[in-house]
């Protein structure tokens, strides 16, 4: 008898029907506990910073040379990172590839210009507490960049091969939020050890 080979219809929704699925849930979830030991991380300065005498912050005026034009970046790249999602369920890879591309790429360089801003740093993270906050929370953050970046490039080379569609584009909007949440983690750290110093904070 012969085989009779049934394929599956490309027009079939892949993935939850209603909602977003065990997927979605599992990434808040994630974010939602990586949120709270950042929250501990910066609740530490501020209590460390209302309860020392003046002087426990080292940099009474943080250079915002490296710091600010890196945070203008790490924005852009969570801009592009949507317009990749974007691309995905509206069916067009090329913008989805773009995006996700130029994403990965800002982040990257990200990662090398945070590199940079520590050595630039007078100190080291054993020179009071405060340094050793500081490079605890921004090393914490970088680990995340680190996962955020190998998250974009599996996107876009699951994208390139054709992977997803507006059908099966739930695993990149997982991908994107996690970026976006790495994004907004840096802008509290941002504020917290660049900004609030020149706001006279444990100064």
């Amino acid at each position: 008898m012969a085989e009779r080979i049934v394929s599956r219809p490309d027009s079939l929704q892949i993935g939850p029907v209603r909602g977003r699925g065990i997927g979605w849930n599992g990434m808040v979830m994630l974010i939602a506990s990586e949120a709270a030991l950042f929250g501990y991380l910066l609740f530490s300065y501020y209590f460390l910073a209302v309860s020392n005498p003046a002087g426990w912050v080292i940099e009474s005026r943080p250079s915002l040379t490296l710091a600010l034009p890196n945070t203008l970046l790490l924005l852009a790249s969570s801009v592009a990172a949507w317009w990749g999602d974007d691309g995905v369920r509206k069916d067009r890879p090329g913008q989805a590839l773009g995006g996700l591309g130029l994403a990965f790429v800002m982040g990257l360089a990200f990662a090398v210009v945070q590199v940079f801003e520590w050595k630039a740093k007078t100190f080291g993270p054993d020179a009071s507490s405060y340094a050793s906050l500081y490079f605890l929370t921004t090393g914490f953050h970088m680990a995340h960049v680190v996962v955020g970046l190998v998250i974009l490039a599996s996107l876009w080379l699951w994208v390139g091969r054709g992977f997803f569609s507006p059908l099966r584009s739930l695993p990149v909007s997982n991908g994107v939020v996690y970026w976006h949440f790495v994004d907004a983690v840096w802008l509290a750290v941002f504020a917290t050890y660049y900004l609030t110093p020149y706001l006279g904070l444990g100064r």
